[in-house]
């Protein structure tokens, strides 16, 4: 693995339907603020289609993308990965978060960000290894 996080810009307006991966379109991964641009890591859709085809049920997201002014709003953290399009807060209906924290670590084992937290998981391709509950 590379040092450098490749990380894809996309316009929701044009490109919203766009398929990252066979269950993943770039407006799932959109602000909830409406921001037109959408920054989206390959290697973040690449897991979490493995977890999606690991589970064989739909992966939610919650969370993708977020611009600073939503970060703020939301009170994420400072350097939080979702300002880069590195990270996704999911859950999947009828499967906890710790198995689905359980399964991303079999993927993640020396790197990325897993946070579990009652409802849904955080999941991150950041470089270094992070974990926490929320």
């Amino acid at each position: 693995k590379s040092d450098k996080i490749v990380v894809h810009a996309y316009s929701k307006a044009k490109e919203g339907e766009f398929k990252l991966a066979p269950n993943f379109k770039v407006k799932e991964f959109a602000c909830k603020d409406n921001a037109d641009v959408v920054f989206i890591a390959p290697e973040l859709v690449d897991v979490l289609q493995k977890i999606r085809d690991h589970f064989g049920k739909a992966v939610n997201i919650n969370s993708g993308y977020r611009t600073n002014f939503h970060n703020n709003r939301v009170g994420g953290a400072k350097q939080s990965q979702h300002l880069y399009g590195t990270a996704a807060d999911i859950y999947i209906s009828g499967v906890s978060p710790k198995d689905i924290a359980a399964y991303s670590e079999t993927l993640l084992s020396g790197t990325g960000g897993i946070g579990i937290y009652s409802n849904f998981v955080h999941v991150d391709v950041r470089r270094n290894k992070s974990r926490w509950n929320g």
